[in-house]
């Protein structure tokens, strides 16, 4: 009887261990197509503030680090980011960050993953 109680001890410590590893505490992402484990290790391996995590039919993922400044610090981030490719910031709504150019609206949003990591949400084509 202890043996079986011993042995089952090992098994809960094992699975908590893999869970862990593997990053299953985490909230699934809105990809099928990358882990969680996957999309913190592009992050944490990235030099750039903010890393792509894959696109899906009309929307590229991004992620960031919420820093101790909290979002006002990541919309910056965000900002910066769309910016580069020539979109003019308009205004924020909620969670959303509206950009204009050339007459197209592109509406980006966040939405936080953990307290620790923020989705960014792109549209492939704005409107």
């Amino acid at each position: 009887m202890k043996k079986v109680g011993v042995v089952l001890l090992i098994l809960i410590v094992g699975v908590i261990t893999l869970g862990f590893v593997n990053k299953w505490y985490y909230p699934a992402l809105p990809l099928d197509a990358l882990t969680s484990k996957e999309a913190l290790q592009k992050l944490k391996t990235s030099n750039q503030k903010i890393v792509e995590i894959g696109t899906d039919s009309n929307v590229t993922w991004y992620m960031t680090k919420n820093p101790e400044k909290g979002m006002l610090a990541v919309d910056e981030t965000i900002k910066q980011f769309i910016s580069r490719d020539g979109w003019e910031f308009n205004e924020k709504n909620g969670s959303g960050l509206f950009f204009e150019k050339n007459g197209e609206r592109l509406i980006v949003s966040t939405e936080m993953w953990t307290s620790r990591y923020v989705l960014i949400k792109v549209p492939l084509n704005p409107t």
